[in-house]
């Protein structure tokens, strides 16, 4: 199932390569959307927002760890563009060690400090108590969204794109159904919706872990391999905390404003958490093909294959930018419609306030697109600092923005909406101008 990304038709191979990561991660989403969903339906606003914004605590802290296994996925998939098996095997086993240890420190450090956090986040008395329950439960399953990342990075970097797909299906129908069962029908509140989620967790975590080690012994590690790891580390710590720390500054943002939103009140709340959902599957699909561009860029980067880079690049901008447009229109004309999935039609300040939030930020997907795939290019040219600067830029244009123009009284919430687009599109301008110059850079050198 290993796919060569650096041979063949370039948009046949981005998008072949691409789609079992798109099913993917919408399979993923599928966890928590399926509490979000069964929760707002059946155990009413407060319980909706609990689950929303611990959704976002969430993808905190699971972006820490997602972040240094998107790095070391970098790696991996250079050393295979140049078919170097002992430097993949050296940096597997370097990797694993360090992102095993980093996320049992984030884990035990989310249970140790789980109430200061969520009174850092505003969290409004009624919701607290059921916040409390869905997080307590839903941090055990951490350390095997860990396992999860780190070998579906693993396969992806090879070229496999297709198994990690299979755990997912198999996990999300199983988190799917344990939500009806322990919510619906025996009544656990948000602990079973967590219970649901952490169980389905546990299954693609193990899962794909035992799929590795059975069978794909070419990337197995050995004594030899462990007892380099301190010389190794070096190089796989830079790759995977300079994309732990883009991951985490983004989502740490998207926290603040979590924060921010929480003291708008429940039903901003149960807006905010609802929409998240709509917007995050919108442009998901955008996010995913950036992942596998950049293991594209990758693989031909590692191999020396600079015009198949050239023209992967104009390729993925045309696609992601059309994809991004006609998902702007559809998200701006059902917005109240794709609401009413999650939320009684009765419920109609919450719908109202996602639909403002939905078709401000809805409108502008094109300036996500175009800054997953940038995000994308440097990552897979081995300059991840790159990467970073883009996600401080944007998210700290849409943090700071969003806190000095929500306080306004005539703008108000609409200020946190509005901060989004503009953060996307001050970071895709300086992303396009550092790629302009390192291409011009290594232009001169080939001319040399």
């Amino acid at each position: 199932m290993e796919k060569d990304l650096t041979r063949g038709s370039v948009t046949k191979s981005m998008l072949l390569f691409a789609y079992p990561m798109i099913l993917g991660n919408l399979l993923q989403q599928c966890y928590n959307i399926a509490d979000t969903l069964i929760v707002g339906r059946f155990l009413g606003a407060d319980a909706l927002a609990a689950v929303g914004s611990a959704y976002t605590l969430m993808t905190f802290l699971i972006s820490v760890i997602a972040g240094l296994c998107m790095g070391g996925g970098a790696v991996f998939s250079v050393c295979k563009g140049r078919g170097d098996e002992q430097r993949l095997k050296n940096n597997v086993a370097a990797s694993f060690v360090f992102i095993a240890a980093f996320s049992l420190v984030i884990n035990i450090c989310a249970f140790l400090f789980a109430d200061p956090i969520l009174h850092a986040l505003r969290v409004p008395d009624s919701v607290y108590p059921l916040m409390r329950k869905y997080v307590i439960t839903v941090f055990f399953g951490i350390f095997f969204t860990f396992l999860y990342n780190y070998f579906a990075f693993l396969l992806r970097a090879l070229g496999n794109s297709v198994v990690p797909l299979y755990f997912l299906g198999v996990s999300a129908a199983v988190n799917i159904v344990l939500d009806m069962l322990f919510v619906v029908k025996f009544g656990f509140g948000v602990t079973g919706a967590a219970a649901a989620t952490v169980t389905a967790e546990v299954l693609s975590g193990v899962g794909i872990m035992l799929y590795v080690y059975l069978k794909v012994p070419s990337v197995r590690p050995k004594k030899e391999n462990f007892a380099l790891v301190k010389k190794t580390l070096p190089g796989i710590a830079r790759h995977s905390l300079s994309a732990c720390v883009q991951q985490s500054v983004m989502n740490f943002g998207i926290l603040m404003i979590q924060g921010l939103v929480n003291s708008f009140g429940t039903v901003v709340m149960a807006a905010f958490a609802a929409a998240v959902k709509i917007d995050t599957l919108a442009y998901m699909p955008a996010q995913e093909f950036g992942n596998a561009f950049s293991l594209f860029i990758s693989q031909n980067y590692g191999g020396g294959k600079t015009k198949r880079v050239r023209e992967g690049v104009k390729k993925a901008f045309i696609i992601s930018f059309v994809f991004c447009a006609i998902v702007s229109v559809l998200v701006f004309i059902f917005a109240p419609s794709l609401m009413k999935i999650f939320v009684s039609s009765d419920e109609t300040a919450i719908i109202e306030t996602s639909k403002v939030y939905l078709r401000i930020e809805g409108s502008f997907y094109c300036g996500i697109g175009i800054l997953f795939l940038l995000y994308g290019y440097f990552r897979g040219t081995e300059k991840p600092e790159i990467s970073l600067l883009l996600t401080v830029i944007s998210l700290g244009t849409r943090v700071l923005l969003a806190y000095i123009t929500a306080p306004v009284p005539k703008i108000g919430v609409n200020g946190i909406w509005w901060a989004v687009p503009i953060g996307w599109f001050l970071a895709d301008i300086t992303g396009i101008v550092f790629m302009a110059f390192y291409r011009k850079r290594e232009k001169k050198s080939a001319e040399r």
